[in-house]
């Protein structure tokens, strides 16, 4: 499965279950519910309109990743 497979079927995961997640409002990324502190930016303020999170979902699920996480620092 290649990396935009992955981003498909983790945004259908997102959709299917938006009460999950959040949206941060420091990058963007959509992180679970239970996250304090965005593990990308180090945010601590989110987003959990359920019908914000699925149009995210949706962006993100349809585009290459633009953002930088703490796995591509290593």
């Amino acid at each position: 499965m290649d990396a935009t497979e992955k981003r498909l079927e983790a945004a259908l995961k997102i959709v299917l279950n938006p009460g999950d997640y959040k949206v941060c409002e420091g990058c963007d990324s959509i992180v679970s519910f239970k996250t304090r502190i965005c593990p990308n930016c180090h945010a601590y303020q989110f987003n959990d309109n359920i019908n914000d999170i699925v149009l995210q979902a949706n962006i993100l699920g349809n585009r290459e990743q633009h953002s930088v996480t703490k796995e591509d620092m290593y």
